[in-house]
């Protein structure tokens, strides 16, 4: 029996689109969701594939005529067609409460935008977003361009949220200016460069940091009015199903996306003011450079700033409450990257917990216990930072009151296509459950995108790198070797040290190694770990590996440019066979 490939629905605001293109022929052999066609509207272009595999029917339409929504294009009927595409490359829904190390089970993506029954017809947007930082204002680019009518909220007075504005964007300005002033203090002169008399002035780089700033928020200003994104400027209020207030004024729309992020968690008992007491925030406005830095928690974001200030001559102590820095990154390069930071002037109180927070006429007194109980300590600091996690932001948007599901952390709790239990609402990025990463935050918000416009939405949440972006950079994605013992796999590792490798050699930065772990029986990648010159960078070819299923062998297959940092990911992935050429 024939099935029929009909012209998908592509955005509410969509009512047709041009056949541009036929991509099979009649009588040709398709495979299951194999594309057989292109369309095109003024937004986007999208393939239609093949519900199942058979032989293609005859083109119903002619390549450049316009159809509507639902138009039969073809038939594909039964016959030898061609096999079934693998299971890896049959798009998977999203399942938004797996651990970043784990990929979700695949589910069947809607066939069609989930509207309610009960939706309003009559609408001011099709959809509106509840925040505009790298969550929200993706989601809101790709819905537009995928036909939809759209509005973003936003309460500040600039776009981007706390990624652009006071978080990954500022911060990472911070470490590239004192990255370079510390090379220039005390690593030029071995290369023959000597700089006499340098020195920092701190409101420059500070102003620098801003424009840095400034550049990408009106980038995505520029982003919205290019794709024809609404800005509802002030705080959203969820009122009803399928209605917000935004300063005073009520907007209806049929989905509506939570993408209101995360906050600096509190630590009880310890009042941050953002002049002494900061958190990340005030740490990245400090009009002075401390003499002495007590960070209260030993995670990426008290490692990144306190670097910042360590460079610029801060004594940094580093107060952690577990008996390692870094929890959740691979153990071996954890206890690494504490040596290498020990080296650079950080001090560590780990198992140590903070028990009071006290001003003093000179600067603060913190105390701290053993997390045993036997024994406390107060070290005098001029500033206290504190960085014991985030919290996702829930509150006052009106979310309870509507009935929408928290859980116990007060995040959002979604299905497998990120919808709440209320209709018409949905919600991604760090308001729901997951690693807080800003890149996670944009996978998620392209994906729910697709998945409302009727398209297969995926992300695969095992293949989430994380980057701490000190020197060295550290980078992780995939299983550790903890996760790997934890669950009883059999597996093995190939390293390959950035000692051996002559570009890091050349930058003398020979800090660190890279990490490959495999099944041990089919050399599958599993995870893949870099301390080390650039490992943000170098850690995006092992997570597309990872994402496309390789194993440890097709990495080291793969031909690496000479001389290059990435020739060490090649090198690992031979020494997984134990066959590494340069070590």
């Amino acid at each position: 029996m024939a099935v029929e490939i009909k012209v998908p629905a592509l955005g509410e605001s969509v009512t047709s689109a041009v056949v541009s293109r036929w991509l099979k022929q009649p009588g040709e052999a398709v495979a299951a969701d194999e594309a057989v066609a292109e369309l095109e509207t003024d937004k986007v272009n999208v393939g239609v594939s093949a519900p199942s595999a058979g032989v293609l029917g005859p083109h119903l339409v002619p390549e450049g005529e316009e159809v509507q929504i639902g138009t039969v294009l073809t038939t594909v009927g039964e016959g030898k067609g061609a096999p079934s595409k693998p299971a890896t490359a049959k798009a998977a829904a999203p399942a938004p409460a797996a651990s970043a190390s784990t990929a979700p089970p695949a589910a069947e993506a809607p066939k069609s935008a989930p509207v309610a029954a009960d939706a309003p017809s009559d609408t001011d947007f099709d959809v509106i977003v509840i925040g505009a930082g790298p969550g929200g204002y993706v989601c809101a680019i790709r819905a537009a361009q995928l036909g939809f009518k759209v509005a973003c909220v936003e309460k500040r007075e600039t776009l981007g949220g706390t990624c652009l504005n006071v978080g990954c964007i500022p911060s990472k300005a911070l470490l590239q200016s004192t990255e370079d002033y510390h090379g220039a203090a005390h690593d030029f002169a071995r290369e023959g460069i000597i700089i006499e008399g340098i020195k920092v002035d701190l409101a420059k780089m500070q102003a620098n940091k801003q424009g840095v700033v400034d550049a990408n928020t009106k980038g995505i200003e520029f982003l919205f009015k290019k794709n024809g994104v609404t800005w509802l400027k002030g705080f959203g209020k969820v009122t009803a199903p399928y209605t917000i207030d935004v300063a005073g004024k009520s907007y209806k729309a049929k989905h509506i996306i939570v993408a209101s992020g995360s906050e600096s968690s509190p630590l009880p008992g310890v009042e941050i003011d953002e002049k002494v007491i900061v958190s990340s925030t005030g740490a990245l406005e400090l009009p002075a450079i401390p003499k002495r830095l007590l960070v209260i928690g030993g995670g990426v974001i008290g490692l990144e700033l306190g670097s910042v200030w360590g460079r610029l001559g801060a004594a940094v102590t580093v107060v952690e409450f577990f008996d390692r820095i870094a929890p959740g990154m691979d153990g071996e390069v954890a206890k690494t990257f504490q040596k290498i930071l020990a080296k650079q002037g950080f001090k560590f109180k780990l198992s140590h917990k903070v028990t009071k927070v006290e001003k003093t006429a000179s600067g603060v007194n913190v105390t701290i216990e053993k997390v045993d109980g036997s024994g406390t300590e107060v070290i005098e600091t001029d500033i206290v930072l504190v960085c014991v996690g985030r919290r996702a932001v829930s509150k006052s948007l009106g979310l309870e009151e509507i009935g929408v599901a928290l859980d116990e952390r007060g995040r959002v709790k979604v299905d497998e296509h990120y919808a709440t239990n209320v209709a018409g609402l949905y919600a991604i990025g760090d308001v729901i459950a997951g690693p807080m990463l800003a890149h996670k935050a944009e996978e998620e918000g392209v994906a729910l995108a697709e998945i409302l416009a009727g398209q297969a939405g995926h992300v695969n949440y095992g293949a989430i790198p994380g980057v701490v972006y000190t020197w060295p950079e550290v980078a992780g994605v995939g299983k550790t070797e903890e996760d790997l013992k934890a669950e009883g796999a059999e597996y093995k590792v190939g390293k390959f040290p950035f000692t051996a490798n002559g570009r890091a050699r050349a930058m003398g930065c020979t800090d660190g190694f890279v990490k490959v772990l495999a099944d041990k029986k089919t050399d599958k990648l599993l995870g893949a770990h870099i301390i080390g010159p650039d490992a943000g960078t170098l850690i995006a070819e092992l997570t597309m590996a990872l994402e496309f299923g390789a194993s440890a062998e097709d990495v080291a297959r793969t031909c690496h440019a000479h001389p290059t940092l990435s020739e060490a990911v090649k090198e690992a992935a031979l020494d997984a066979d134990g066959r590494a050429i340069h070590i």
